[in-house]
């Protein structure tokens, strides 16, 4: 699916892209990404589709995906490793 076919899905949904990417718990910036590369990943082009159709048929996908309790990701690899507090390291 092309980002302007996401788009307008988004559109026939009701929902912003802020609002789309704070719901399915990816970030903004990461879908933004996609109007470079010209196509947005399967799975996000089957839930913006998904959402508009549900829309249509007046179905609240909001509570749905909600209901869900998605979780964000966390950065992982090199650099991103979580900080020890100084009271938590010990010296033996």
């Amino acid at each position: 699916m092309t980002f302007i076919d996401f788009k307008k899905q988004l559109l026939d949904a009701d929902i912003s892209l802020p609002k789309f990417s704070k719901l399915i718990k990816v970030s903004e910036k990461n879908l933004q990404a996609y109007k470079k590369k010209g196509e947005v990943p399967n799975a996000i082009a089957v839930a913006a589709t998904c959402f508009a159709y549900m829309h249509q048929n007046g179905d609240d996908y909001r509570t749905i995906i909600e209901a869900l309790e998605l979780k964000s990701k966390t950065k992982k690899g090199a650099g991103f490793a979580k900080k020890e507090k100084k009271e938590d390291i010990q010296i033996t």
